[in-house]
């Protein structure tokens, strides 16, 4: 359902406002309407956990949090590793 919204602006504000909506392809109320959606996303993703927010898909959510107990020198060790399998392989 919609409702109207009276908002009180500078005229140069408005004018602009139009403007930029005309050069989108939108109505005012469309960008209105867009940037109130985005700050209420903004809000909801910085005020809880981002993980629960985002929908995973069921191979990256079993994979969420595999390597959390991984330090620098794993990281550092398998890379070294990586490498020298690569070398042989392509020598």
């Amino acid at each position: 359902m919609q409702s109207k919204l009276t908002l009180r602006l500078e005229e140069s504000l408005i004018e602009e406002a139009k403007v930029y909506a005309r050069e989108q392809g939108k109505s005012l109320s469309q960008i209105v309407a867009d940037y109130f959606r985005a700050l209420t996303l903004q809000r909801k993703n910085t005020s809880t956990d981002a993980k629960s927010e985002i929908e995973l898909g069921p191979v990256t959510a079993s994979l969420l949090g595999a390597f959390s107990d991984v330090t620098v020198d794993d990281y550092k060790s398998l890379r070294e590793e990586y490498i020298d399998y690569l070398e042989a392989k392509h020598s």
